[in-house]
């Protein structure tokens, strides 16, 4: 499988993609989507970088691995395509969006919409075998969205980076604090939500104030 990046990331993350784990994570996917269903589609692997461009990015939502039921995964983290049932997660989302902003639970899941104002929806996993949470680890992707987060890092300042639950925790050790802002909380799931470890973290405000003390367009969640 040739896996290639949006234009404006390619030069970006040329020398990554040339690495010999990259490619043999790209043999990895060729073989398990030619033989197991996977999401989210091929086409759509890449779709947090092609709804989110690289002069645009200045919030980093960081997920864990893609949706593995039928019909879910659009590529974005947390997120899922119109007209498809919310999961627990992103509920929760929507319930602490509510209760931040006094936004309205939307009818739509696909958020789409915030990586369009410059949400980059960062899975650390890019794929995953359908009915199979996590089989996708392992074999690549977290050296790459690593590499990333790190790029990010380096070559932007002042960029608002959520991270939602351990695995998010751990891949913020990539990030340099002193040069952008990092957010963290427990994970939207009902495990972690019902332990009052996620409602209450006001993250969407929170977001929205720093970007204006920044002189930088808030998100319209």
């Amino acid at each position: 499988m040739n896996l290639e990046l949006p234009f404006s990331w390619q030069s970006k993350l040329a020398l990554e993609t040339s690495k010999p784990y990259f490619i043999q994570l790209q043999n990895f996917l060729e073989q398990e989507y030619a033989t197991q269903r996977c999401y989210p589609n091929k086409d759509f692997i890449f779709e947090a970088f092609a709804s989110c461009t690289w002069e645009n990015v200045k919030v980093v939502l960081i997920g864990q691995d893609p949706y593995h039921g039928f019909g879910q995964a659009n590529g974005l983290c947390f997120s899922v395509y119109d007209g498809v049932a919310f999961p627990p997660s992103l509920r929760n989302i929507f319930k602490e969006l509510e209760n931040d902003l006094n936004v309205p639970i939307p009818i739509s899941g696909n958020l789409e919409r915030w990586a369009k104002q410059g949400v980059l929806l960062l899975n650390a996993t890019l794929s995953v075998r359908e009915g199979e949470a996590g089989s996708h680890q392992g074999q690549g992707w977290e050296e790459f969205t690593d590499a990333v987060i790190k790029l990010i890092s380096t070559e932007k300042k002042d960029v608002v980076f959520l991270l939602w639950g351990g695995f998010a925790h751990k891949k913020g050790k990539q990030i340099d604090r002193e040069n952008h802002f990092v957010l963290e909380a427990g994970h939207p799931s009902p495990l972690s939500a019902n332990r009052g470890f996620w409602f209450g973290n006001k993250h969407f405000s929170k977001t929205n104030a720093i970007l204006t003390n920044l002189n930088i367009k808030p998100i319209d969640w």
